[in-house]
């Protein structure tokens, strides 16, 4: 089996509305601006001024002591666990999280490890849930040794943590003798949207890593936090995946204008989401749910439709939508402007009228 991606069919449009996911976004001109202008040294020996000024604004944001670049937020998971745990360990995370669902079976092939999946609505379980979930110390089960959440919860809807609950989790985990792990992909979209502050957002966690190619818009690049031991441990992984870089400073310098550009206005994101949520309500059939923050899924079944007939319709309009679960999934981001979204919801509505 062939598992490179394949590329758009021949005839079909520009894509013009990018629905498909917030990684898609652009650099923008000032973006590009500052990444043209970086002190660049080697990343790998530590000579690269601007990756270090990116790290130390990171563990400064998080309220860690050390944070480390990495070219990918899969990476930062799959080293995290790869430094928490050991093989035939055990990490406890929801049933519908990324490194279940989105890392191509990495932690099997990789790290060693056993995923405990989770249940509970919109990719979050509770206090008790974890205490449900804990085994019995003896050679017959196997050592656990993390937990893992996931802010915001993608698969769950884009659903922000309650702080509260957040922390609850991370407690139990830190009787049982636990490390916590968050995957921050969409953390930030999580900290404006509950007005909560990133490092009180993340005090409950051994470890955090923040993804700057969604809504934060750097074309490359997440960057993982912790305690300068566990950063120092991580970095032997980081060397032995690849994830050990050159003159990285060129994309560090995006991150680091997306942290001073891209962070409040998330908030409009989350407006052109509810707005987008609004507009397909009114379309016979569609069942919408509410979204937190920059993720709306809407099921179509009802319109007479599947989630691949509608992407072939809309892609033939130049509109971009992702399907996950049998649902189809509309991101925002600052790619996307409010007049894109209504007329994303008029040619969905065409689209689905054909049905």
């Amino acid at each position: 089996m062939v598992h490179a991606p394949n590329r758009p069919p021949a005839g079909a449009p520009p894509v013009r509305i990018n629905l498909y996911s917030d990684t898609q976004t652009r650099p923008t001109p000032a973006m590009k601006d500052a990444m043209i202008r970086a002190e660049v040294g080697d990343e790998q020996h530590g000579d690269d001024p601007t990756v270090h000024e990116l790290c130390d604004r990171m563990a400064a944001l998080m309220g860690k002591e050390a944070a480390m670049y990495m070219p990918s937020g899969t990476m930062c998971n799959v080293v995290a666990i790869l430094t928490h745990c050991g093989k035939g360990d055990e990490v406890i995370a929801h049933e519908t999280s990324h490194i279940l669902h989105s890392e191509g079976g990495t932690h099997a092939a990789l790290t060693g490890v056993q995923i405990m999946p989770m249940k509970g609505p919109r990719g979050m379980f509770t206090a008790d849930d974890v205490r449900a979930a804990i085994r019995p110390k003896t050679r017959y089960a196997p050592p656990q040794r993390l937990l893992e959440v996931e802010q915001t919860a993608n698969i769950g809807g884009g659903a922000i943590w309650p702080l509260a609950q957040l922390n609850a989790v991370a407690d139990v985990a830190h009787e049982q003798g636990w490390s916590t792990h968050m995957d921050g992909a969409r953390l930030m979209n999580a900290c404006v949207g509950a007005g909560i502050a990133a490092k009180d957002m993340v005090a409950g966690y051994d470890s955090v890593w923040l993804d700057f190619t969604k809504g934060l818009g750097a074309p490359l690049g997440a960057v993982l936090c912790g305690d300068e031991e566990f950063i120092g441990r991580a970095w032997r992984w980081k060397q032995r995946l690849g994830g050990s870089m050159r003159q990285a400073g060129v994309c560090a310098a995006a991150c680091i204008y997306a942290l001073d550009n891209n962070i409040d206005r998330l908030a409009d994101d989350h407006a052109n989401a509810k707005a987008l949520a609004r507009g397909l309500r009114q379309i016979p059939g569609v069942e919408v749910e509410e979204p937190d923050t920059n993720l709306v899924f809407f099921d179509i079944r009802g319109a007479g439709m599947d989630v691949a007939t509608l992407q072939a319709k809309l892609q033939m309009r130049g509109i971009a939508v992702s399907g996950l679960g049998g649902r189809v999934r509309a991101c925002t981001h600052l790619d996307v402007t409010a007049p894109m979204i209504e007329e994303a919801v008029t040619e969905i509505k065409a689209a689905l009228a054909a049905a």
